[in-house]
């Protein structure tokens, strides 16, 4: 069976026919470091990080761009605000980013280009783009004339008024048409900037990754991907300039964009106080079982990010590393070419991880029920061959169950003192405080009964 891929610029499955299946060429929209990840920045990751996984098993050599933005609005704010330059910034949050992403098993990319080691590219592009007539300079800012390109439009699917809407558009005396988007923006003394033929000044934000996308890839790339929020304006501003500067050569073959991650069926957001950060996180589970969590819902649908759901995620890696430590005296190893047909079958079309994990589930059931030496190894092979495309159950089993029995014990001491801490509400009559440590147990998984003995406690599931 061919790799199918929904396509965003299509809105249909597609079966993937890379350009050159010797070199297949791939480039996913990263961090913008001014801040710590979160949660729904470690979606993308996770899911490109396994589709990267399923290409080169397919394929073999598969050269995965994913890019860092260095230069930004937002890295200006946080760098005045601290006193700093911005490379203190950048500094920072690319090494704390990478070591979350490490903690998740997401693999370093094939090519990592920064916007700052760029610059004289993007110049060049802009200065394409306004000899083609796509772009004009006005008043220090250079922008893409939007109507200059008929297909404005087709891969967000939307008309002018919701991209208009959609774009926030700042309405300026320097622009033609008022879905005009910046390339390049004039610099003052607290911003960072570079000689241009516009005057001092840095490029707006799209057309950074049309730039860097061509410099490591030419004219036109096998995939892109990114988050849904992507899709506009800043992945159809790439289209438009790309394809412009190209002569009408296609940007990108095919385009897919993982779905938003809720948390508690509600959008996260600062306002909502709901943002969750991948390192404290980590506090909680280990990076797999967030790696797991974050593959559970097919990676276009939206995603629910719950405290139950982690924990959920982290008892079922617990009863899939207890399979493979019984089958701990059989000697195998997985490989690409281990992994289960309906298992693989499952990735390849249009990365179906919920399908992968229920096939992940039968192989275990079918390993618990098996006795044959013989048997027992190909379904270990099987499992571990499975998990590898998944980036779960490479740790050794026997440490990964002792860490969770330590944590199991830590978490026994602290829900004691709680049932404590009940009992004595109850004591004292105050029964609101009784209820809500109750509530509070229930909602970690703990249910707690009440008999003539005192209050025993068992965890749900």
């Amino acid at each position: 069976m061919a790799i199918q891929i929904h396509n965003t610029l299509t809105r249909k499955k597609e079966v993937f026919t890379p350009a050159d299946p010797a070199c297949v060429t791939m480039y996913v929209c990263g961090p913008t470091v001014y801040n710590f990840a979160h949660i729904g920045n470690a979606r993308p990751a996770v899911v490109f990080d396994v589709f990267w996984r399923v290409l080169k098993r397919r394929f073999g050599q598969v050269i995965y761009a994913r890019n860092i933005t260095d230069v930004e609005d937002k890295i200006n704010k946080a760098a005045l605000e601290e006193g700093v330059p911005i490379d203190v910034i950048n500094a920072r949050y690319t090494k704390a980013y990478h070591e979350d992403m490490g903690a998740l098993g997401v693999q370093a990319p094939t090519i990592e280009p920064r916007v700052t080691e760029h610059i004289p590219q993007i110049v060049d592009m802009i200065g394409r783009l306004i000899e083609a007539g796509n772009a004009y300079e006005k008043d220090g800012h250079v922008l893409f004339n939007v109507p200059s390109f008929e297909a404005y439009g087709t891969l967000s699917g939307r008309n002018r008024d919701e991209m208009i809407a959609g774009a926030r558009v700042e309405v300026a005396p320097y622009k033609k048409d008022p879905a005009d988007f910046v390339l390049w923006k004039p610099s003052d003394e607290t911003q960072p900037g570079w000689d241009s033929p516009w005057g001092f000044g840095r490029p707006g934000w799209h057309i950074e990754c049309s730039a860097m996308a061509e410099t490591q890839f030419g004219e036109t790339i096998d995939i892109h991907g990114g988050g849904l929020d992507l899709t506009f304006p800043h992945h159809e501003n790439e289209l438009a300039q790309s394809t412009c500067v190209h002569g009408g050569a296609p940007f990108a073959r095919y385009w897919m964009h993982n779905g938003f991650v809720n948390v508690d069926a509600e959008k996260m957001s600062k306002s909502l106080g709901n943002v969750l950060l991948v390192r404290d996180l980590l506090n909680e589970a280990p990076g797999e079982a967030i790696r797991f969590a974050l593959l559970t819902a097919h990676y276009r649908q939206p995603l629910d990010w719950s405290e139950e759901g982690l924990r959920e995620a982290k008892r079922t890696l617990d009863r899939l590393y207890r399979t493979l430590r019984a089958l701990g005296d059989v000697e195998a190893q997985g490989s690409d070419d281990g992994v289960p047909e309906a298992f693989g079958v499952a990735l390849e079309d249009d990365l179906n991880t919920p399908q992968a994990i229920a096939e992940l589930h039968a192989l275990s059931t079918e390993a618990n029920k098996a006795t044959e030496p013989a048997e027992r190894k190909r379904l270990k092979a099987e499992l571990l061959s499975a998990g590898g495309l998944l980036g779960i159950l490479q740790a050794d089993p026997e440490a990964w169950l002792h860490d969770a029995a330590d944590a199991d014990a830590i978490n026994g001491d602290a829900i004691e003192g709680m049932i404590a801490a009940r009992a004595a509400a109850r004591s004292a009559k105050d029964f609101a405080e009784a209820d809500r440590i109750r509530d509070e147990l229930a909602a970690q998984g703990v249910q707690i009964e009440d008999g003539p003995g005192g209050t025993t406690w068992r965890r749900a599931g």
